[in-house]
Order: C-alpha cells, then sequence, then structure tokens
C-alpha cells in the first residue's frame, strides 16, 4: 500500500542510522561524502560565498595591473572561459553516473565507486544526454522569456525613453518576475522528480530518462496529492538539515582556515620580499590555489552532510518503493522460505 510522505521519514532515518552507524566505517563515510559531492546530493547550507575583497588588496594589485599584457590576459580569459566549459561538461557526465552509484549505495547500504562506475556506465550516459538536453531546454526557455518582452519593450520605444513609460515598464516587470520564478520553480520540480523517481528506474529497468518519464507521469496524475506533499515534506526537511549542516560547517570551517590563512600571508609576505610581483603567472597560480582551496571546503562540507547525502535518497526510495513494486522488492526482500524439517523418525515397536 502506497505510504504518505511523512510516513516515509521514519524508515530513511532508520536505514540512514543503520548505514551510517552500525557499524561506523570512516571508509565508507569517505566515499560517500565524495560520491555525495559529485553526485549534487552536497547540502548548501545557506552559507554565503558573496565575500568582499578588501579595498587595500586592489590598492596594492593595481600598480602591477598595467604591467600586463592585454592580448595576454584577453588570451587567458579566452582560455579559462573554453576550460571552464570544457570541465562543467564533464562535470556533468561525473554527476550522471555518480546519481546511480549513490543509489546503489544507499540500497545495497555500501559504497564501492569504482564498481558502480564500470556498471552504471550505460545508464550514466543516457542520464546525462537528457541532463544536457534539460539544460538546452532551460537556456532556450529563459532566452524566450527574458529576449520576447525585450524586444516587445524595445519596439515599442518603453526602453528608449523608460521616464515616460514607468507604468508600463514596472507592470511589465512584475509579470516577467512572476512568470520567470514559475518558470525556475518548475525547473527545480522536474530536477528533483528525475533524480528522485526517474533513476530508479533507469538503474532497475534499463529505460531512458525520457522512457521513465513516460511512465511516472501517469503516477503523478493519479497521486497528485501524496506527490505534492512528497515535494512540500523535503522542501521543509531540506531547509532544517541547511541551516544545522551550515552551522557545523561553518564553524568546522572558520576553524580550518586559520591555518590556512596564516600559510597564505606568510607566502604572500615572502613572495613581495622576493620581490614578486601581480602579474600573469602569479593570478595563474593564485587562481589554482584558489580552486584547489575551495574543493577542499567543499569536501569537508561533504563529509558533515553524510547523513543527509544517505537520508535523502533513502527518503525518496522508502516512499517510491511503496509505488514501484520492483523497487519495494528491493527495500523489503520476501525472506527466504523456513527449511523443511526432516521427519520424524518412526517409533520403535514396543514388543508385549
Amino acid at each position: 500500500m502506497p505510504i504518505s510522505a511523512i510516513d516515509a521519514i521514519s524508515p530513511a532515518l532508520h536505514h540512514a542510522r543503520q548505514q551510517l552507524f552500525q557499524p561506523f566505517r570512516a571508509g565508507q563515510w569517505a566515499r560517500l561524502a565524495l560520491v555525495g559531492l559529485l553526485a549534487g546530493e552536497l547540502t548548501s547550507g545557506g552559507c554565503n560565498t558573496n565575500f568582499q575583497v578588501p579595498q587595500r588588496t586592489n590598492h596594492l594589485m593595481a600598480p602591477a595591473l598595467p604591467q600586463i599584457n592585454p592580448v595576454a590576459m584577453a588570451g587567458l580569459i579566452a582560455l579559462l572561459i573554453g576550460l571552464g566549459a570544457v570541465l562543467y561538461v564533464l562535470f556533468l557526465y561525473v554527476n550522471s553516473v555518480m546519481r546511480f552509484i549513490l543509489f546503489d549505495s544507499v540500497i545495497a547500504r555500501h559504497c564501492e565507486i569504482r564498481r558502480g562506475w564500470n556498471r552504471r556506465q550505460r545508464p550514466g550516459v543516457r542520464f546525462f544526454l537528457w541532463q544536457l538536453a534539460f539544460l538546452v531546454a532551460v537556456l532556450v526557455g529563459m532566452t524566450i522569456l527574458i529576449g520576447i518582452p525585450a524586444a516587445i519593450a524595445l519596439a515599442a520605444g518603453w526602453l528608449s525613453n523608460p521616464k515616460q513609460h514607468m507604468v508600463p515598464l514596472i507592470l511589465g516587470g512584475m509579470v516577467l518576475f512572476l512568470v520567470f520564478l514559475v518558470f525556475v520553480l518548475l525547473g527545480m520540480v522536474v530536477h528533483v522528480l528525475t533524480k528522485d523517481f526517474v533513476i530508479p528506474q533507469m538503474a532497475l529497468e534499463d529505460l531512458s530518462a525520457f522512457q521513465a518519464w513516460k511512465r511516472l507521469l501517469p503516477m503523478l496524475g493519479s497521486e497528485k496529492g501524496p506527490y505534492v506533499g512528497y515535494l512540500l515534506m523535503k522542501i521543509v526537511m531540506t531547509l532544517g538539515v541547511a541551516v544545522v549542516v551550515g552551522i557545523i560547517a561553518f564553524i568546522v570551517i572558520l576553524i580550518m582556515l586559520i591555518p590556512v590563512g596564516g600559510v597564505g600571508a606568510a607566502v604572500v609576505l615572502a613572495g613581495k620580499a622576493a620581490g614578486l610581483q601581480w602579474n600573469l603567472y602569479t593570478i595563474t597560480l593564485a587562481v589554482l590555489v584558489g580552486c584547489i582551496l575551495l574543493a577542499l571546503i567543499l569536501y569537508v562540507m561533504s563529509v558533515i552532510s553524510v547523513p543527509a547525502i544517505v537520508f535523502f535518497p533513502a527518503y525518496s526510495i522508502y516512499f517510491f518503493a511503496s509505488r514501484y513494486p520492483l523497487l519495494d522488492g528491493l527495500v523489503h526482500p520476501v525472506p527466504p522460505p523456513l527449511p523443511e524439517a526432516p521427519p520424524a523418525p518412526p517409533l520403535p515397536e514396543v514388543s508385549g
């Protein structure tokens, strides 16, 4: 019988507790942190990453910036943009395979990255193609949502003389904002439903994402209330977990950055004493070191988030298993039949 979004919380918590703490295995914890990070299951915790660069740093760099060759700087920027695009596509592929490894890790209560990577290439490629198509669809949709109103406003002359058209610009902006917000929320819903309910079908029945979505849509139509409740419950729990993880992560990262900041300051002072200046090579080195430090911080956050990384997939699995018999057979396997007792030996005859 299908269970509600609230009823799925208890078995998911029990599952996460058993997998992570009965017994506790540091190697499994570390592997789950890596898989969760690459699968996109990391809870951000609402940390503010909008750091302000001190004005003094700008004054220190200003005398050195004119010495940088503009052509070399333009080439470096183009190289970084191209490298960023390549790395994003590569990460999207790794993310696609890791989603299945995370699913297998929660089902089996054991994480094996190498074996899972070799085993899940076929569904991973299919999911990768789905993610590319979904990304293109989102970009096209955003372009249409923003481009058509902008073209209308430009053709009507509202942008050339905005002071005389404040009312239509404000009203149109409000409507555009609401439509854009609905579009973003719809994209987020599709993303959540895909990773929670499409991935299990692809993993267990060798389906493409489009075939799995074709199966999922009738389920959504027949049980609108339970699935809406699932989404709302997941939002509430995600916000709660994000606050807790964010506080813990902030404290841990702050403790981490104290020695790192000291080493960084020592390196900067040593470089300044040696006569080093900001140029193409030092800026590139600084960007590389910053990327390594960012990756380390994200992994530390992922290690802290391992309970959530296991709980949320388990929550979706237990909710969906009651509606998907093939998954239910893995979550609630039928116990093997008890061996039949051997027939009792005949009683010895008693002579008169």
